[in-house]
Parts: C-alpha cells; structure tokens; sequence
C-alpha cells in the first residue's frame, strides 16, 4: 500500500513494545520502505502523530480482540492509523484512527456490540 506500513499478527499484549516497529524497525510492503520508516518517525518526534502504544491501548479498550494489522499512512497531511481487530465471535472490523489525536475516523466491518463506539482519548 502506497505511504502505509503494514504489520500483520500482532497480539494485544504486545502493544507497550511497538512503537520502534511501527515507526522505524517494522517491515514495509511500500514502494520505498525506507523513506516511509523515515517519513514516520520524524512524524512521532516532531509530534504529528501518537505513538502506537497510545493508539494501541485505546483500541484494545474500546474494542477488545485480538489485533490483525496496523498499518500508517499518511493522507495528505493527515497521518491514519488503520487497525484490523478480530472481535469475539470472529467478527473483523477495521478502524481508521486520526494519528495526531487518536479520534476515531471510521469503522467498518460486521455489526458488533461497541462497534460504532467512540474512541476516547
């Protein structure tokens, strides 16, 4: 996926330790992966976006299951996290999650319980 990093079976548990992956060490499936783990580090640093870990904690609170894919893009001048999250049940829902401040941008996926529920900082 162009300007997005992708990074497939990630565990719940493993949140607190992501941040490095997902913004610098994880691997990439874009055309320059390099520029992309670059492009979102000086991200992080100069504050544009939240680590993982908050973003991570957050998911794991408001739509508890086990985290597929986490992928981030940046969207213009916009940086989205996208989370896969495989709910209880088997039901798979996609977040899309403004990166600066963690508000929740859009689901998709089948109809669960808190599926629709807003994200809270």
């Amino acid at each position: 996926m162009a300007g997005g990093m992708s990074f497939r079976g990630l565990r719940t548990g493993l949140a607190g330790g992501l941040i490095l992956a997902a913004l610098g060490a994880g691997p990439s499936h874009a055309g320059d992966g390099q520029h992309d783990h670059d492009r979102a580090r000086q991200a992080l640093e100069a504050g544009e976006v939240l680590p993982l870990r908050t973003i991570l904690e957050r998911v794991e609170r408001d739509y508890p299951g086990q985290i597929m894919e986490v992928e981030l893009e940046q969207k213009g001048e916009r940086w989205i996290y996208e989370i896969k999250v495989l709910r209880a049940g088997g039901a798979l829902v996609k977040l899309k999650i403004d990166g600066r401040d963690g508000r929740l941008l859009g689901s998709k996926g089948q109809q669960v319980k808190g599926s629709h529920r807003r994200m809270e900082p």
